[in-house]
């Protein structure tokens, strides 16, 4: 198979990780692209990096580079995403992949014009773990999947200029925590939700706090979440079936699960794959995408997602000044 050339757009902690991981999966990383010279170079030298742009449109230009990986706050990533897509790049963007539905839909329908992939990186979906509690769904270990709960708190310091909290930034626990959440449940729901009921308190910048969300889809399957900004909860998500229900605790990224089963009461426990290497499943699920032309089960949910939540958001009435 072709070896894939990974170009990144942005520097920052969520790209020093990717840049470990593509080493690990991929050998070595072809271009980064920073918002300095200083701060592409500075990246290209810790992580062995070929090429050094302080400009998108010339790491774009670069027609050496196979898939560009989007590493840079969400209000750029919808502008980004197409100017990738334009350039012939497939395209793997950091959670949450656009702010809005019609965002999204846009960049699709431009991906699947120009035969190319489009991917996001909420890492569950890439997990091991997660492939292996699904098959055993799907076989009946745990009977017909009644509900789905899961929470997500996270504790951000007080901090109004914090991104977090930035409104201008599409900040707020939705598209920053709560893309996990909905992609906990949708990947465990039969189908999309269609009944979306929700309510939410805000920080003092507009953005969302904290909130709760029950999610209905056709199937009858339900899912009850819960997300805060300041104020720390278990990653706790259940999967509640007929025969038992499914406990996985820091779900994001992982790698052991436990099934009580109702009968009996017995508990099974569940791993698969290795936390720590989290960012490799993705970089190998991407490459794998590209190669053989695959994904779109991964694309689904990821837009099935993106509906929820700006469906959500459209209940709230919360608009971010640049939609």
């Amino acid at each position: 198979m072709k070896k894939l050339n990974w170009g990144i757009l942005g520097t920052g902690w969520i790209a020093t990780e990717m840049g470990e991981a593509l080493n690990a999966v991929n050998g070595e990383i072809y271009a980064v692209c920073g918002t300095s010279m200083k701060k592409a170079q500075d990246y290209a030298e810790k992580y062995g990096v070929a090429k050094a742009y302080a400009s998108v449109d010339e790491m774009l230009a670069d027609e050496n580079i196979d898939i560009v990986y989007i590493a840079t706050p969400h209000n750029l990533h919808y502008q980004q995403i197409l100017q990738s897509l334009k350039a012939g790049k497939h395209v793997f963007c950091e959670k949450s992949i656009t702010v809005n539905r019609r965002q999204l839909e846009e960049c699709v329908a431009i991906a699947e014009e120009k035969g190319l992939v489009i991917c996001d990186g909420t890492t569950l979906l890439h997990m091991p773990l997660y492939k292996k509690l699904k098959q055993m769904i799907e076989e009946g270990a745990i009977g017909a999947v009644k509900m789905v709960q899961v929470n997500f708190g996270s504790c951000k310091e007080y901090d109004v200029k914090n991104r977090f909290f930035s409104k201008e930034l599409a900040g707020g626990a939705l598209l920053d925590i709560g893309v996990y959440a909905a992609s906990f449940a949708r990947y465990f729901m039969s189908s999309k939700s269609d009944v979306v009921l929700t309510t939410a308190n805000y920080f003092e910048t507009g953005v969302d706090e904290t909130s709760g969300i029950l999610l209905k889809n056709p199937d009858g399957e339900m899912a009850v979440m819960a997300l805060t900004m300041r104020a720390k909860q278990p990653k706790r998500g259940v999967v509640a079936g007929e025969k038992g229900f499914i406990e996985i605790n820091n779900y994001p990224r992982a790698d052991k699960a436990t099934i009580t089963y109702t009968e009996d009461g017995r508990t099974e426990v569940i791993e698969a794959g290795k936390t720590a290497e989290a960012l490799q499943y993705e970089v190998q699920d991407m490459q794998d995408y590209v190669w053989n032309h695959s994904g779109k089960d991964n694309l689904r949910i990821v837009r099935d997602v993106m509906e929820t939540l700006s469906a959500i958001r459209n209940q709230w009435g919360m608009v971010y000044p640049f939609e």
